[in-house]
């Protein structure tokens, strides 16, 4: 499948549920209202929906949320999507996760063929964790991040820089996670949901800035590293570890974009930053052919836009798209 701009889609991105066992004041409202049950895809549908998806083309598929590993079951889904692991239809089944389940979870994924996960931690001080997530147990989730290592997965912490929270920790996380053995991502906080009392012009960290100070204290060696995503790269030297900058305020990075969302509800958008969605669920019910859902799946990557619009300043203090991030996964 190519979208209008050239763009091969093989990056399929799944949210299997809007739900969360935390609160991260950036991502979500203290009080979400979160989908009906009876709305969501059951996973025997999210699994054919992937399915075509493979068959189309597409040669990564990311699991999210919310939090995937809340969805019960959810296991099934992946040891299911593993078969295309092993006819090599796909190349890489992974998932995104705050962690608080990989305890749980981390020898079965690695069992269904996950080589390497996203954990999301913005934070190694347990008060300032508790405080960002709400109510969050950071021992929980570092207690995951070890089993995850322990079961030969490969870990990526994704942070999200924080105005006035964090931005005093992010050398920390470097150092850590290069004695941990670990790449860092980090994020820039995005224009998406109405999250209550919170301010984005409060809690937006430009990278720019964030990376001009990193290069007073580390050696940042461009490196020509790529894992599918919108993430760019450089080498810490001092460390050896990666260090990852996703900047979609300061530096979009919509002109190689082969990804697309597909939401619990089987809506499909082909942009983050754009409300054109696409209904997949309707065809997909509709027949037990994929005829036309495959159709519909075409229809909508030729509506891919080139890029998305965030802006974050005092003009536009209002979110970009009003889902959250939790609802087209994280």
């Amino acid at each position: 499948m190519t979208d209008p701009f050239g763009r091969t889609i093989r990056y399929l991105r799944v949210s299997v549920t809007d739900r969360c066992d935390l609160r991260c004041f950036y991502c979500m409202s203290e009080d979400m209202t979160f989908l009906p049950k009876a709305d969501l895809l059951t996973l025997e549908e999210l699994d054919r929906l992937c399915s075509a998806f493979i068959a189309k083309g597409v040669r990564k598929v990311r699991l999210t949320g919310g939090e995937p590993l809340v969805r019960r079951n959810v296991m099934s889904l992946v040891r299911s999507l593993s078969r295309h692991l092993t006819t090599g239809a796909l190349d890489e089944l992974t998932l995104t996760t705050n962690g608080s389940q990989l305890a749980r979870f981390a020898g079965e994924l690695r069992d269904c063929g996950v080589r390497r996960i996203n954990v999301s931690l913005d934070t190694l001080d347990p008060d300032r964790f508790r405080a960002i997530t709400r109510w969050g147990d950071l021992d929980q989730v570092l207690a995951g991040i070890a089993a995850a290592r322990a079961a030969g997965l490969a870990v990526k912490v994704n942070a999200v820089a924080l105005k006035g929270v964090n931005e005093d920790e992010i050398d920390d996380l470097i150092a850590w996670c290069g004695r941990e053995g670990f790449d860092l991502t980090l994020i820039e906080v995005m224009p998406m949901g109405d999250i209550g009392g919170e301010m984005r012009l409060d809690q937006y960290l430009p990278l720019s800035l964030v990376r001009a100070r990193l290069a007073q204290k580390w050696t940042l060696d461009e490196i020509d590293y790529r894992t599918g995503g919108p993430a760019r790269y450089v080498r810490v030297r001092e460390t050896g570890g990666r260090l990852g900058f996703i900047t979609p305020l300061t530096h979009n990075f919509c002109e190689s974009c082969n990804r697309v969302r597909l939401t619990c509800t089987g809506t499909l958008y082909m942009c983050l930053g754009q409300d054109d969605a696409a209904d997949l669920r309707a065809p997909l019910r509709a027949s037990e052919s994929d005829d036309l859902l495959e159709a519909a799946m075409r229809e909508a990557i030729s509506r891919k836009p080139k890029g998305h619009d965030f802006i974050i300043d005092r003009r536009h203090n209002r979110p970009a798209v009003s889902r959250h991030m939790s609802v087209t996964g994280g």
